[in-house]
């Protein structure tokens, strides 16, 4: 595969992300105006920019519409986070990313996380769910695969890493962990790596350790790489290859 070909992958695997906590609606219309025409996975905006996103005509139509919930800290009620579902989707979100009760599984209270992922799972049915494990705050590869298990039971289609709201976020380590786990699955989840993925190295390097791992490869059906800078970089080196 040439350089050419290997950025023309990475870029149909962004999920571009814009979860900025001082924005507003000028400031989000200015980055509508300056995207790059890239053909991306998705777009990743807080639920309240989702009918600005939506009227915007620049998103590509093979762009999913994605939002958070559950974010970033990972602990409202189920019923709360069912119903942030509900209003996503009602939106026009078809794809979720929920925050995993990543601190109750940090107490031991798995029963309490199959319970919150088989209600999230439920009422997300028909859309793509992505579980965030935030992987940085869990303390022993341990926790992190039981995380990835977790998931993966309650019938997730990915497990994403980070919010990017915390001190630690992607790492090479808890990508190998993860992709361990997917890959001896018997179900087919797809992997979203995400937090301080800030250079295109960075992801190439997170791309080759998906297909070392699961011997796949990475498309916008099994991976993704969230990331808010990294598209205009790449955009400047596919014009440049051109």
């Amino acid at each position: 595969m040439t350089n050419l070909q290997r950025l023309n992958q990475l870029a149909s695997i962004l999920d571009i992300t814009r979860l900025q906590d001082d924005d507003n609606t000028p400031a989000f219309q200015h980055w509508l105006s300056t995207l790059p025409q890239l053909d991306v996975a998705a777009f990743c905006v807080y639920p309240q920019y989702l009918p600005l996103l939506l009227s915007w005509p620049q998103p590509q139509v093979n762009a999913a519409i994605a939002t958070v919930v559950n974010f970033p800290s990972g602990d409202l009620p189920t019923d709360l986070v069912c119903e942030q579902i509900q209003q996503a989707i009602y939106a026009g979100a078809t794809e979720i990313d929920c925050v995993l009760p990543y601190k109750a599984l940090l107490r031991g209270e798995n029963g309490y996380v199959k319970s919150f992922l088989y209600d999230v799972r439920q009422v997300s049915a028909g859309v793509c769910l992505k579980v965030i494990i935030e992987s940085g705050e869990l303390v022993t590869a341990q926790q992190v695969a039981k995380a990835t298990e977790l998931v993966i039971d309650g019938g997730a289609n990915f497990v994403k890493s980070s919010t990017g709201k915390t001190a630690v976020g992607i790492t090479e380590e808890a990508a190998r962990i993860m992709l361990t786990v997917i890959a001896a699955s018997e179900r087919n989840v797809g992997f979203k790596a995400s937090g301080g993925v800030r250079t295109i190295e960075q992801a190439l390097a997170l791309l080759q350790i998906f297909e070392d791992v699961t011997g796949r490869v990475a498309s916008r059906e099994c991976m993704r790489i969230g990331a808010s800078t990294l598209a205009f970089e790449l955009a400047q080196h596919l014009s440049t290859d051109l």
